[in-house]
């Protein structure tokens, strides 16, 4: 894995076009911007969000701060889309991909795609488990994509706080391209042509994350944290990914920010204190998206039948907690 950041003298500007208004793909516009590049955010489904950021004081309500003034707000549109682009930027929920997998199809123009979101999702039909990239592509095998992962919280870049990030592609100086573009001297990059394992750690963490929540006490946790390692490494070289990609920002880095505090984590410490999934959402979180829970679900078909379950028993305990609505139990 390469490693590098930017300078921002002597920028060419871009074209960048981010489709997800959301707190990462509005946080994302801020370092964009920064190295002098043209943006243009736009938001394919939420209306109310975009009526929002359409006003004079561009005021995200997720960030809790005005975008840019020299950010540019569009509503999404397929003729927006095929105008020419030096990078569209892919920032949707991983619910929203196959209506973006649809509308990439018709792309017109070629140019490289990065993807923000994070996830994995199970096929029913081919009966496989598909990364985001993998989806994308299953829409337009032509595409050139790239993934960027890693602990970056949106609030913390949106107000310019280092952060750093892997950006993935299967040829690595395309990655680096796009590190040039989108890197600064607080948003700095590493760089990898695992893409697979990149995905796949940078989208298991979620559930791991619940899982090091449960744990009453930091004895507890700090043992819950490293077999939530080894069988992230398990599932990474499962589906062809590599194990330094576990170690690295998608893995063990982002597995990090996610379990000292969020909602995965949050969820996880009700678990752990006894009460059902439903029950905990209900009371103490009725308005927050668990990804962890949400992906566990997702691929709990795949997992349960296709691979070792004596090789991931912490995965398998939280998909039984879920899937019966019992409390959690730990196989250790």
């Amino acid at each position: 894995m390469a490693t590098g950041d930017k300078k921002n003298s002597n920028l060419i500007m871009k074209n960048i076009l981010i489709i997800g208004a959301g707190a990462m793909g509005a946080a994302f516009t801020i370092p964009c911007l920064e190295n002098k590049n043209k943006v243009i955010l736009c938001e394919p489904y939420d209306q109310i969000l975009y009526k929002k950021l359409s006003s004079k004081k561009k005021f995200h309500p997720s960030l809790k701060l005005k975008l840019p003034k020299k950010l540019i707000i569009k509503k999404y549109s397929k003729e927006l889309l095929n105008k020419k682009w030096d990078l569209v930027v892919i920032a949707v929920s991983s619910i929203g991909m196959n209506l973006v997998g649809k509308e990439l199809k018709k792309m017109k123009n070629k140019c490289p795609i990065l993807i923000l979101t994070k996830g994995l999702k199970y096929e029913k039909k081919s009966k496989q488990i598909l990364s985001m990239s993998e989806q994308l592509n299953k829409y337009n095998k032509k595409l050139d994509i790239s993934v960027l992962k890693g602990p970056c919280l949106a609030k913390e870049l949106a107000n310019k706080i280092k952060s750093k990030v892997v950006i993935a592609n299967k040829n690595i100086n395309i990655a680096k391209s796009i590190g040039k573009l989108v890197l600064t001297n607080y948003y700095k990059g590493e760089y990898s042509n695992d893409v697979i394992g990149v995905e796949v750690c940078s989208a298991i963490k979620n559930i791991y994350s619940i899982i090091i929540g449960s744990g009453l006490g930091l004895n507890t946790s700090s043992i819950l944290f490293c077999q939530s390692i080894s069988e992230m490494i398990y599932l990474t070289k499962f589906f062809k990914g590599k194990d330094e990609s576990v170690y690295g920002l998608a893995g063990l880095g982002d597995l990090y920010v996610s379990a000292l505090g969020g909602r995965n984590s949050k969820m996880g410490g009700y678990l752990g204190k006894g009460f059902t999934y439903k029950k905990a959402k209900k009371k103490f979180m009725p308005n927050d998206t668990i990804e962890g829970a949400q992906l566990a679900n997702e691929i709990a078909p795949y997992i349960l039948k296709k691979i070792n379950n004596k090789k991931i028993p912490l995965m398998v305990s939280l998909i039984k907690t879920l899937s019966k609505n019992i409390k959690l139990r730990i196989n250790w």
